[in-house]
């Protein structure tokens, strides 16, 4: 009977709305207990543990990282507590809770400078290389975000009136390395779902290592492995916007509208695009166990959100959801001697993308180019280009920041549709630079110029969403009826 629940960092830090609007409103109106609730860490935390997660500015890890010979890593481990003290007087006021939430991340922030000041002496010896250890630097650190929010709720729950127990799956304290489903059931063997609201860590340790497989997307897979070790009815992931039919600040609140129903298709989709609902490899354990994944909107708590599962397809083919990205690069490799000899270009081109951590969206071959679309930062791109004109010295290499905007509907096979798309932009007086689209007919990509990005997704709205004359999503027996009529 029990659900697994997700609460992103932006919905952490309004603590209230968390209390009011999730906890004392289940969707079990009979119980306040059968729920789990993963944790992210309050917004904008991990970016200073780690790196800024779009710009890629060095947080904590990216500075120790950088550099054995300063220690400016330090100067910024001390700014992250005082802001994390600071969080901690936001929410617990002047208060003996407010001395135990210090004396608690000031332990794991002690702990983690010890650790670091101790490597970082240890590398300065010819015999060891920091590069082998970061990987375990970047768990470490990462596991402080979600420790500080899940103590703090449990701590402020318990405060009113809730039975919430903390579940640490760091293993800050443990001597034992294991998997990530090990983990999980032994820190569950002993919780009544009926009598407890466990508070978990969304940051799991396990011996392969969390990040080196799903990067941030670390507590996503935990929710997710969590919801089927356990046999949940249903997964929530609750988040500070609906999952809508486009960005409301771009075509307006009155056109856009939360989607209602889709399948893991669309999902994957949207991730890809780097607006994740889920990170596909979390939601593929989902969609296997016959999982529902339900995405709500934490200030909007009477909305039953939109429901995911893994065999929805819309009663008639169309477009559910306007999404895209700017900030893209379009990284293009020509060379003659290329045609015939794709397959040897695209493994060595994909293995250079891969070492540098860039993240592709989308990609065009033809006989002698090969062009990769990289969610990425310039500095990685120049290195990547770099690399690529160091290993084809004969080809030309060309790039360019260009945005892309992409229709997306768990069935969209409807003839004339990309013609109106393309019709739909030209009108707007957009040129398109690239068009991508796939047989699985749940998707259309068009790459455009940045400055055109805005303008896009309004024209593809107008033209392929609000033409249905939809509204508002209401609700029917637990489930949200068609958005689009």
């Amino acid at each position: 009977m029990h659900t697994i629940e997700k609460i992103g960092g932006t919905s952490m830090s309004d603590y209230v709305s968390v209390r009011d609007n999730i906890i004392f409103k289940p969707s079990n109106p009979d119980t306040l207990y059968q729920r789990v609730f993963v944790v992210s860490a309050y917004g904008g935390i991990t970016d200073k543990l780690l790196e800024h997660k779009k710009s890629g500015q060095p947080g904590v890890y990216g500075l120790f990282a950088s550099s054995i010979e300063d220690k400016s890593w330090l100067q910024a481990l001390e700014q992250l507590k005082c802001e994390m003290y600071d969080l901690n007087l936001q929410l617990f006021g002047k208060s003996e809770l407010l001395i135990s939430a210090n004396n608690f991340i000031d332990e794991r922030l002690q702990d983690a400078q010890k650790c670091l000041t101790d490597l970082h002496s240890l590398c300065m010896h010819g015999h060891f290389a920091l590069d082998a250890h970061l990987t375990t630097v970047r768990e470490m650190l990462a596991s402080i975000g979600e420790a500080h929010s899940a103590w703090n709720m449990v701590e402020l729950l318990k405060r009113d009136g809730v039975n919430a127990c903390y579940v640490d799956l760091t293993g800050w304290d443990t001597d034992r390395h294991m998997s990530l489903d090990d983990r999980i059931r032994s820190a569950f063997q002993s919780i009544d779902l009926d009598r407890q609201l466990p508070v978990v860590t969304g940051y799991a340790h396990s011996e392969d290592g969390l990040m080196s497989s799903f990067d941030r997307g670390y507590s996503e897979m935990t929710f997710s492995r969590l919801a089927v070790l356990t046999s949940a009815r249903e997964s929530v992931i609750h988040k500070e916007f609906h999952l809508s039919s486009a960005d409301p600040r771009l075509v307006g609140e009155e056109n856009a509208v939360p989607i209602g129903r889709t399948n893991y298709d669309v999902a994957d989709q949207l991730a890809n695009l780097g607006m994740e609902a889920i990170h596909p490899k979390a939601a593929k354990g989902l969609r296997q166990h016959n999982v529902p994944l339900r995405v709500k909107n934490t200030f909007e708590p009477e909305h039953t959100g939109t429901l995911i599962t893994g065999d929805y397809v819309s009663d008639t083919p169309r477009v559910e959801i306007i999404a895209g990205c700017k900030g893209v690069y379009a990284l293009e490799l020509f060379d003659q001697d290329m045609a015939g000899n794709i397959e040897d270009y695209d493994r060595e081109i994909l293995g250079l993308i891969k070492r540098f951590r860039a993240r592709i969206v989308s990609k065009d071959v033809n006989a002698n180019t090969i062009t990769h679309y990289l969610a990425t930062n310039l500095k990685t791109v120049k290195r990547i280009r770099s690399a690529l004109a160091e290993r084809f010295p004969e080809a030309e290499l060309d790039q360019k920041k260009v945005a892309i905007a992409s229709a997306i509907g768990s069935d969209m096979e409807v003839p004339g549709i990309l013609a109106k798309a393309v019709s739909a932009i030209a009108e707007g007086n957009i040129s398109v630079l690239a068009i991508h689209q796939s047989m699985r007919q749940v998707d259309m990509q068009f790459v455009i110029e940045e400055k055109d990005y805005d303008t896009a997704v309004k024209s593809l709205h107008k033209a392929l969403v609000e033409v249905h004359g939809h509204g508002r999503a209401i609700c029917l027996a637990g489930y949200p009826v068609q958005p689009f009529n």
